[in-house]
């Protein structure tokens, strides 16, 4: 039995992202499917990665981490990509929490700078 291999049309209409998406993150080569002629075939180990990929561009990683962590799974296993995984998630989550803190910083500024302005054009 033969594995399901999708189309690059189908890819992009599967995860939502455009032709450029799916070019450039081959170009950077996160993902490598099958070529036959011009068409390319994505089978169930480019799903799983652009998964991966989506994941996480949600939480904020760059590109560069993703790849040299999917490069770590190909070369040392899983137990290591385990461990970068969380090296790459705790660097992640601090960097979270700082821009959290800037932003709330910069909500409060802005509501008081606001409510100064309200309260003198009601005396």
């Amino acid at each position: 039995m033969s594995e399901q291999r999708l189309s690059f049309k189908e890819m992009c209409a599967k995860f939502d992202v455009t032709p450029r998406t799916l070019r450039y993150y081959e170009y950077i080569e996160l993902l490598q499917p099958d070529r036959e002629g011009r068409s390319r075939w994505y089978g169930p180990k480019e799903v799983a990665r652009m998964t991966l990929i989506l994941r996480g561009r949600k939480f904020g990683f760059q590109l560069e981490d993703i790849r040299q962590w999917l490069l770590i799974y190909e070369h040392e296993g899983t137990e290591a990509q385990m461990r970068a995984w969380i090296e790459l998630a705790d660097r992640q989550l601090d960097e979270l929490a700082e821009q959290r803190k800037q932003l709330d910083d910069a909500i409060d500024e802005l509501r008081k700078l606001r409510d100064d302005t309200a309260s003198s054009l009601s005396t």
